[in-house]
């Protein structure tokens, strides 16, 4: 189950070649709020039978940093005391995000997955496009990403404007490297989750394939058809059986939750 949270962050696994246009630089906050919580529960899946193993949860604070307002959202995750002892995992990851323009000012990642443990600060320098972290300094393109602040970046996007098939491209920077991402999105759709029936929009990002995920475009991401645009389910197959991440519990959304059919 190495790096379960990472499925909640999706925009780590994608890897294509392509420039994200200046379009998506200009993106405005409309989905979320300060105050906003989520909490996922992960399950891995093997013949039909779900199987809890963790949980993340998500919180929007808004704060200062070097007198500027922003988000600070903060992304945790763990397995269950069960676990513990196959494989442990205690990550926190957090990004300190431009109200205005969604672009970050700092990210910090501190993860502790079966023993492999790693610490990383970034400080961007949007002005002159560099990532300033704890091993050295880096360039990187206008409108950059993290790895949190993308998924929230990503909510913003207005599905509208794209029709099925349509890749829709941003870049990250993550481990001292810029990856050029894309998601494809898929449509629309009614989808039943651990939590209850939703109207979705469903999205794919190409994984990279390594040692757990396949490559190619397996990996399916569903987000609440609102004003939210919450996550709701993230699924792939993994070597041995598959992995399903629900969203179980939220407050403070910034509308309500109107893609909610019934609850389970």
């Amino acid at each position: 189950m190495r790096s379960f949270f990472l499925i909640i962050i999706f925009s780590l696994l994608f890897s294509i070649r392509l420039d994200a246009g200046d379009e998506f630089c200009g993106i405005r906050n409309i989905t979320f709020q300060n105050g906003e919580a989520t909490t996922f529960k992960v399950f891995y899946t093997l013949a039909n039978m779900f199987i809890g193993a963790g949980e993340a949860s998500f919180l929007v604070d808004l704060q200062k940093l070097n007198d500027q307002p922003v988000y600070h959202i903060t992304g945790e995750g763990k397995t269950y005391s069960f676990y513990d002892s196959f494989f442990k995992v205690r990550d926190r990851y957090e990004t300190y995000i431009d109200t205005g323009s969604l672009q970050p000012y700092r990210f910090v990642r501190n993860i502790n997955e079966g023993g492999y443990k790693k610490y990383q600060l970034v400080n961007f320098d949007h002005q002159a496009n560099k990532a300033i972290t704890n091993t050295g300094t880096f360039s990187v393109p206008n409108c950059v990403q993290d790895v949190v602040s993308s998924v929230y970046y990503a909510r913003n996007i207005d599905f509208d404007k794209y029709k099925a098939g349509d890749k829709i491209p941003f870049t990250m920077f993550l481990d001292n490297e810029t990856y050029n991402l894309y998601i494809r999105y898929m449509g629309r759709e009614i989808i039943h989750t651990k939590y209850g029936k939703f109207k979705a929009i469903r999205f794919k990002p190409l994984l990279v394939k390594g040692t757990i995920f396949e490559g190619g475009e397996k990996m399916e991401v569903w987000v609440s058809d609102d004003g939210n645009r919450i996550p709701l389910r993230v699924e792939s197959p993994i070597s041995v059986g598959s992995v399903k991440v629900d969203m179980m519990k939220y407050r403070n959304l910034r509308y309500p939750l109107t893609s909610l059919l019934e609850m389970d």
